[in-house]
């Protein structure tokens, strides 16, 4: 029974997103003349040029690159990416018939950038989220994925960003107005509002998705490792892992010493390492930490 509620969580969580991010564009993005991001800024502009809903037109992309993830990229990754998508779809149609136009944020031309920042942090909330759970929104985000397969060394959410662009560049053409003459009016406003969108999305996203159980990671090689492990256990309350060393140059011995402690404790440790002469640390960001020893009294 267990195991069945554990396999089903991730799939109500994906649910709730798909929903959110369905009344993040119903809200935030079909009004304010601006394509959001990947394919589903795609259909956002399919949508403002012919009027055919962005709900139909996500299950057409969607439904084909969840086939092919679930051939070329991970089989569990596909089938909660269809989750979502499918749900996501839904929900959309559902919001639209229904309308919602008195919760609608339309700024009719004035002051575009601020549902752009509350759309793009919504959206990077639920990417970061998704991937955590191994799912995705669909469109690019698959393709990335399976870019990132290929490629391990390259960054996921900047891959995304560099897919975006080429939205960003055609919503230069696809939002552009007729003048009174019938000539046409291009307009960047909507490029640089979905390079925004874009990025504020990736940033966040990436920062979710690095996770939020940040550390400070110090390499000291010292002579004295009993006596800074007992001043880190005693004014720190914690502790370290001791390895044995040989100088490559010099061949004297000495004792690497790991200590993982919280970002605010760094001044702290500075300052029990400059009691002591002959010792030597480096520091390293650690995005996330797993597990716990007991905890030192």
């Amino acid at each position: 029974m267990k195991k069945k509620l554990s396999a089903l969580l991730p799939y109500g969580c994906i649910i709730l997103l798909a929903i959110l991010l369905a009344f993040n564009y119903q809200l935030f993005v079909v009004k304010n003349g601006f394509a959001p991001a990947g394919l589903n800024g795609v259909a956002t502009m399919v949508q403002y040029k012919t009027g055919f809903s962005i709900g139909y037109m996500s299950l057409l992309i969607n439904i084909p690159l969840c086939a092919f993830a679930f051939f070329f990229v991970d089989r569990k990754f596909a089938k909660r990416s269809l989750c979502f998508c499918l749900t996501y779809s839904l929900v959309f149609l559902l919001i639209q018939r229904i309308g919602f136009e008195a919760f609608q944020y339309n700024t009719e031309g004035h002051d575009t950038i601020y549902p752009v920042i509350l759309s793009g942090v919504i959206s990077g909330f639920v990417y970061g989220i998704c991937f955590r759970n191994n799912a995705s929104t669909g469109g690019t985000d698959i393709v990335s994925k399976y870019i990132s397969k290929k490629r391990p060394d390259l960054n996921f959410f900047w891959v995304t960003f560099a897919l975006n662009a080429v939205v960003a560049a055609a919503s230069f053409f696809v939002y552009a107005k007729k003048g009174d003459a019938g000539e046409l009016i291009f307009n960047y406003k909507p490029v640089c509002l979905c390079i925004l969108y874009c990025f504020i999305s990736s940033f966040v996203g990436g920062s979710i998705l690095k996770g939020s159980k940040t550390a400070c990671k110090f390499t000291i090689i010292t002579r004295y490792p009993d006596e800074i492990t007992r001043d880190i256990i005693r004014e720190l309350k914690h502790s370290s892992t001791r390895i044995s060393a040989v100088g490559s140059y010099s061949k004297d011995e000495r004792t690497v010493l790991i200590c993982i402690i919280n970002k605010h404790q760094i001044i702290d440790l500075e300052a029990i390492l400059s009691r002591y002469e002959d010792t030597f640390s480096f520091t390293e960001t650690v995005n996330e930490t797993y597990g716990n020893f007991k905890r030192i009294k």
